[in-house]
């Protein structure tokens, strides 16, 4: 039975593939692997369906690469978060919790195809489920795939984890004297040009009334508390009764 203190109790949580590179610029870090399946198992075990869709930035950034086609760069970045998601899943059944991988581009041997139904069941069954490859098309990001698969799977939010603890004014890492929202709405953060996450999949959130999250995920107890619906990092909504 999921716990009565939740506010949320169907997540898609987006995950950048750096949350799986640690310290290194690139590449795996199992340490950091561990800790993020930890932290996804709790929320876990407290009755919440998790959803995630894993980046693959530590890999790749298809978008930024000057010397290849946008498409092509972009399918090898999708190849990426399905590494990603292996590795994501590999650690969280080393931790005895049961998920699934679904790829948007197929990949039988190692991975479901993306099934929105069938994501949902294991969902019910309390299976985690990662969602890799992205939308499964060229020229989106994994922030608009995590958006649209919020939609799909009926999710009561949309928390995405982030390197700094929620929206600011400014860019915390260029001035130190930027001020973190905690509430904001759709169209105020449009006006006022907060960058929550690109524009496709913002649009995506407020045109479904999706609430977002943005937050640091390594915080201890961050995700646990924004599940409460404590006041962590960023809550982008239509209004303050959502």
């Amino acid at each position: 039975m999921p716990s009565p203190k939740l506010r949320y109790r169907r997540i898609l949580l987006k995950v950048g593939g750096e949350s799986l590179a640690g310290e290194q610029s690139l590449g795996i870090d199992q340490e950091a692997v561990t800790a993020l399946a930890t932290r996804v198992i709790e929320a876990h075990k407290l009755g919440v369906e998790v959803a995630i869709v894993v980046g693959g930035g530590n890999f790749w950034r298809g978008g930024e690469n000057e010397h290849m086609d946008r498409a092509p760069a972009d399918y090898i970045g999708m190849l990426g978060t399905v590494m990603n998601a292996l590795a994501l899943q590999e650690a969280i059944e080393r931790l005895d919790v049961p998920t699934r991988v679904q790829t948007a581009i197929e990949m039988r041997e190692i991975a479901e195809p993306y099934i929105r139904r069938k994501a949902m069941a294991h969902l019910k069954d309390g299976r985690i489920v990662i969602f890799a490859a992205g939308s499964g098309n060229p020229y989106f990001t994994t922030d608009t795939a995590g958006a649209l698969r919020a939609m799909e799977i009926g999710a009561d939010a949309f928390l995405k984890a982030t390197k700094v603890d929620g929206a600011y004014t400014e860019d915390p890492m260029l001035n130190p004297n930027a001020t973190r929202i905690e509430e904001i709405t759709y169209l105020d953060a449009i006006n006022r040009g907060i960058k929550v996450m690109d524009a496709t999949a913002f649009s995506l959130c407020m045109d479904n009334n999706m609430p977002i999250v943005v937050f640091r995920l390594e915080d201890s107890g961050s995700l646990i508390q924004v599940l409460e619906g404590n006041r962590v990092g960023t809550l982008v909504s239509a209004g303050p009764n959502d």
